[in-house]
């Protein structure tokens, strides 16, 4: 049987102590991979090349948008808190383990297979399920929820920092968990869907979904826009100790980056209310594009730092807006598989893109070819 849910409300409130309350849950979840490439390199797995260890991040990146698919269908059909609080388990016992891995193996398994299917079971939903309190300011509100991913890749590079030299890496990695638990603790009472779930016809997989020339469009332009996204976070702070940065500080180049990117996506939401989201997408990405292509020819920290900034900044729009669109591509009652199908389509190129990048950089010694390899997906996809 599928959940209970309020009663139906013909009209998004877009306002209220439960449609922020919703906000609230969803901003309160925290993710950064960043801040552990670089220690996994120079400590951890000091042997594994860059490209084998960034496959930790981008299976975690990729199965957070894979599991859409089928989280999507399930929240049409009304099956949400029962999954959502599995997966917060999940995520829970998966961030303990990993503080108790030594090698590539079990790392690959507990933080890119076990924390990715996790986040992949809360991420959609919660998103759905904010667009269903708001319409006017769905963009801002959207915007709000993704500041909270923002704020975690501040704090936990900053913490890390800190922390490992303090307690080590495993109590590190613990206070991250218990962190995420109190997080997930409170995204699971506060977060509630407003519409009751509908059956629409059709299994996980909606065809007639890309009937719609538009949705076809962005889905493959989201597509490839992720083989290039991560490139420069994944690898900002490993360049930066190329290029003469101290390793204590290459790890704040990250934290000043998602600073940056908390701006960028209220701002970004902001501007979408008033000029629409794929507008605001298409300027935000191509910076974003140009930035990943300067980042290599940054020849000392303030460099970088400036180029991170603008960067940070400039993906702030995507990753806090590209549900919008999906959602608007047809009716609300089916929004959750069209996302759904969407974010699982597009983590392909999340799965592909940093590896390829740690591979160009493992062959050329360098970070420009892979900078140009990123940057240019990102421009194309928005140039055509």
């Amino acid at each position: 049987m599928s959940e209970k849910s309020p009663s139906y409300i013909d009209e998004a409130p877009d306002g209220g102590i439960r449609a922020w309350l919703a906000v609230f849950a969803q901003f309160l979840q925290l993710s950064a991979f960043q801040v552990f490439q670089a220690y996994y390199e120079e400590n951890l797995l000091p042997h594994t090349p860059p490209s084998t260890i960034a496959w930790i991040g981008s299976t975690q990146y990729a199965l957070v948008c894979l599991p859409s698919l089928a989280t999507g269908r399930l929240f049409d059909l009304g099956y949400f808190k029962i999954p959502f609080f599995a997966a917060s388990c999940v995520l829970v016992v998966c961030t303990f383990l990993t503080a108790e891995c030594t090698q590539f193996w079990q790392l690959f398994l507990t933080q890119g297979v076990g924390l990715g299917v996790g986040c992949g079971f809360v991420f959609s939903p919660a998103i759905v399920i904010v667009s269903h309190w708001f319409s006017k300011r769905r963009g801002l509100a959207l915007s709000i929820t993704a500041v909270g991913s923002a704020l975690g890749s501040i704090v936990f590079p900053v913490a890390a920092q800190n922390l490992i030299p303090l307690i080590g890496f495993r109590w590190t990695v613990r206070v991250f968990g218990l962190t995420l638990m109190a997080t997930m603790g409170t995204a699971n009472i506060f977060l509630q869907r407003r519409l009751p779930p509908v059956n629409v016809r059709g299994g996980l997989f909606n065809l007639k979904a890309f009937r719609n020339k538009a949705y076809s469009t962005y889905c493959i332009s989201g597509t490839v826009i992720l083989l290039g996204f991560y490139t420069e976070l994944t690898f900002i702070s490993v360049s930066a100790v190329a290029i003469g940065v101290s390793k204590d500080f290459s790890f704040y180049i990250i934290a000043i980056a998602n600073a940056a990117s908390a701006f960028g996506r209220v701002s970004s939401g902001l501007l979408a209310d008033k000029i629409g989201a794929l507008n605001t997408i298409a300027v935000f990405t191509a910076i974003t594009g140009i930035t990943t292509i300067a980042w290599p020819f940054a020849k000392d920290g303030s460099q970088l730092i400036t180029i991170a900034t603008i960067h940070g900044f400039s993906i702030g729009a995507y990753v806090s807006l590209y549900s919008v669109p999906a959602v608007a591509m047809g009716k609300m009652e089916d929004a959750g598989r069209r996302v759904g199908m969407f974010v699982s389509l597009t983590g392909f190129g999340s799965m592909a893109g940093p590896p390829i990048s740690g591979a160009i950089y493992t062959a050329t010694g360098g970070f420009v070819d892979a900078g140009y390899y990123s940057g240019r997906f990102m421009t194309c996809a928005i140039f055509g």
